[in-house]
């Protein structure tokens, strides 16, 4: 069975992840095909848009520790959610910790999957299925839309565990909602509904269960058959005005802009304005 689906259809990419039984929670080796799969799709001009998803009742319940204690010795525990921190890093084969094993594991594992989604250059548009908890939730988050079945939960539950919140949940989430929203998420660990994610603006749209892919698939061709090259600039602005002071946030626009105004599509946006007819965007 291939734990990650990845089809191509009307230049929309369709990242499935498929361990339905394990609420699709990521092994590392899942994690790193995943990460692949996205920058393919960043690289790729034939490639306008991706939705990443899940099968069954989970979108994804954040990182698979089975088989690892928190001191990387074997155990025949079920799933755990939400962390990779028992995740051993490369590096000497024994139960013993070395200091840096465990910000090198989260900084080359759950860090750099989500920032293989803030980075690729193509929107990304998250179709939230079921329960999406600890990095599952994060992952969800970082993509550009997110849309969510009526059934979805979003749950950080790194202070179940007594953990701290990785795969930059403590980023993601105060620039989405604000510091005090997102101290209430992490620090109590309670499942959000759909609708209540949508109230707190983490959700773009809910819908109903059935019609989850239809609307996904709905956005992600529109968004292909868009200015691909405009969309990754403008991705790439909104993403970086969260960090950045005004004038370095005008000067990245103008440089955008710069950049732009080169490819076909701006070309023949601006002709299409004038002669008073429709653009064809190419993706180029």
């Amino acid at each position: 069975m291939d734990t990650v689906r990845y089809v191509i259809a009307e230049r929309v990419a369709h990242l499935t992840l498929n361990r339905p039984d394990a609420l699709n929670a990521l092994t590392p080796d899942q994690r790193d095909h995943v990460i692949h799969l996205l920058a393919e799709a960043s690289a790729d001009p034939g490639i306008g848009a991706v939705v990443v998803t899940g099968t069954g009742r989970g979108f994804c319940t954040g990182a698979d520790l089975r088989g690892t204690t928190p001191t990387g010795t074997t155990a025949t525990g079920t799933t755990t959610t939400g962390t990779t921190t028992a995740e051993r890093a490369p590096g000497p084969t024994t139960a013993e910790r070395i200091p840096g094993d465990v910000a090198r594991t989260i900084r080359l594992g759950a860090q750099r999957l989500i920032a293989a989604v803030l980075d690729c250059e193509k929107p990304v548009i998250a179709a939230v299925n079921g329960t999406a908890a600890g990095l599952g939730a994060h992952l969800a988050l970082a993509c550009d839309l997110v849309l969510a079945a009526e059934s979805a939960r979003f749950i950080e539950v790194f202070v179940r565990r007594g953990l701290v919140p990785d795969g930059g949940g403590a980023y993601l989430l105060p620039r989405l909602i604000g510091p005090h929203r997102a101290k209430e998420l992490m620090f109590f660990g309670d499942a959000l509904s759909a609708p209540e994610a949508e109230r707190l603006g983490l959700v773009n749209r809910v819908v109903p269960d059935e019609e989850l892919p239809k609307a996904a698939r709905e956005w992600a061709v529109r968004l292909a058959n868009g200015p691909t090259r405009a969309l990754a600039l403008t991705k790439q602005l909104v993403n970086a005005s969260l960090d950045t002071d005004r004038a370095s946030a005008f000067a990245a626009e103008a440089a955008a802009q710069e950049i732009n105004m080169t490819t076909r599509d701006a070309q023949d946006g601006v002709r299409a304005f004038v002669e008073r007819r429709s653009p064809d965007f190419q993706g180029r």
